[in-house]
């Protein structure tokens, strides 16, 4: 923490998604450190409170760090593993189940997401909607034992889970990929995904440092 304020940082995997994301000004307050892939390692990890897994980075480029990554959380540290990342190759314990991609869906008669609050007390809440998480899924995560599941697809899965009883921190796993979306100026909610995600980010982790 600097000045009683987590530090947030954000892995750079090279790609023009993550660079549109992290200029963003609307954003740029809540990133206190990008780190590029290739220098991604202890002592890089070792400035930040949290860590962003950005979207869609390739899970070849994760899988080595798994034990970096496993550290991390042991410090009691917040890990967040964004869509499209493979998480279930470079976290123990994350259960993934894929599903088709319907980009189209609410183009059909009747349409509906799947999508449900399934934590309707759950802080994420003070800052977006349901319908900022809404635009199609990948697939779906089984919760954790003790972990608590924010979003879920309707007899499926969660779509957005937050884990503190499976090590001694903090690991929030989604398949949603606003930073991909956000970045090519594709799917309006993915930008106001992030608008309240990044807030809520950075005030709950100084919560609980405070609790």
């Amino acid at each position: 923490m600097t000045d009683n304020k987590p530090v947030i940082g954000v892995l750079d995997a090279g790609t023009y998604y993550h660079h549109r994301t992290f200029e963003t000004e609307a954003f740029k307050p809540y990133i206190d450190h990008v780190i590029y892939i290739r220098e991604l390692d202890d002592a890089a990890l070792m400035q930040c409170d949290v860590f962003i897994v950005s979207c869609r980075t390739n899970p070849s480029l994760l899988i080595p760090h798994r034990a970096l990554f496993a550290r991390f959380l042991a410090a009691g540290k917040t890990l967040v593993a964004m869509g499209e990342t493979g998480v279930q190759h470079w976290i123990d314990g994350v259960t993934w189940t894929t599903c088709p991609v319907n980009f189209w869906w609410w183009k059909e008669p009747g349409a509906h997401s799947g999508l449900r609050v399934a934590a309707p007390g759950h802080r994420l809440f003070d800052y977006i909607d349901l319908s900022d998480a809404t635009w199609h899924q990948h697939g779906t995560f089984t919760v954790p034992t003790g972990a608590v599941s924010v979003i879920d697809k309707i007899g499926a899965g969660s779509v957005l889970y937050e884990d503190t009883c499976s090590t001694a921190g903090r690991l929030i796993v989604t398949s949603l990929d606003p930073m991909y979306h956000h970045g090519s100026y594709f799917m309006p909610a993915t930008t106001r995904f992030l608008r309240g995600f990044f807030p809520w980010l950075k005030d709950s982790t100084e919560s609980l440092a405070k609790s």
